[in-house]
């Protein structure tokens, strides 16, 4: 889906298209709505699989909840997320993952540069991972096919849930946007660390469909409602909404 890029400076790109598996939904992030449209998503989805008690799918959208909320509070132009069960031998097995799209704006007096950027947050995660017992995390520069260069930071990262620490896999990418000092940042996770792999694999499909619409900034402002031509791969429709 199209969507606008707001508070753009004079010519910088005026939207964006990020595309999503079919399979996932589409993250409510109004206060006004979202706590009873996450509910009657997940409580469709998990309609076809008895297994799960009350308690675990009141779980899963107590924390979808509060993903929302973060998200919002911290300006997110958009989320998505995804929640499969599976059937296995131990039980029901819930796969779960998010992907925010934040817009971050280096400040005044720091260097905007990718490289510079990079190196900071190698640094930072680094650090951060000392002393914890999980692994550094890793980070790098590559190239997405429709946008050139872009900063992509891998970690594992314990996450405190109802004052439980629980391992979460991450995957972020950060895109710079032409003539401006912002970064959109591509921020995709799951718990489902015993699967990071499989998962890493579907964030950077996600991050790979990622296009400016307008990239020199030389039209209007972009049509929010207009959606990718049908047939790809991927579709920005926002399943479960």
């Amino acid at each position: 889906m199209t969507r606008p890029i707001t508070e753009r400076p004079e010519g910088a790109p005026s939207g964006y298209k990020l595309m999503f598996p079919t399979s996932w939904w589409h993250l409510d992030l109004d206060p006004s709505t979202r706590d009873a449209s996450i509910r009657r998503t997940i409580e469709s989805q998990v309609k076809s699989t008895p297994q799960l008690s009350r308690e675990q799918v009141d779980d899963l959208i107590r924390s979808t909840r509060r993903t929302a909320r973060e998200a919002h509070a911290q300006g997110a132009l958009q989320a998505s997320g995804m929640l499969r069960i599976i059937n296995s031998g131990n039980g029901p097995l819930v796969l779960t993952a998010t992907t925010v799209l934040l817009r971050v704006s280096v400040p005044e007096g720091e260097s905007e540069d990718l490289a510079d950027l990079v190196i900071a947050a190698g640094i930072q995660v680094g650090t951060e991972a000392e002393g914890t017992g999980l692994p550094p995390g890793e980070v790098e520069l590559l190239d997405l096919p429709l946008v050139g260069a872009v900063g992509r930071i891998t970690r594992i990262e314990d996450v405190d849930i109802k004052g439980s620490r629980i391992p979460t896999a991450m995957r972020h990418t950060l895109i710079p946007v032409p003539n401006s000092r912002d970064y959109l940042v591509i921020a995709s996770s799951t718990p489902n660390v015993n699967l990071a792999e499989q998962f890493y694999e579907v964030f950077d499909a996600i991050a790979e469909s990622f296009r400016f619409d307008d990239p020199a900034g030389t039209s209007g402002a972009a049509d929010p409602v207009a959606e990718a031509a049908v047939g790809d791969p991927m579709s920005t429709e926002d399943n479960g909404k």
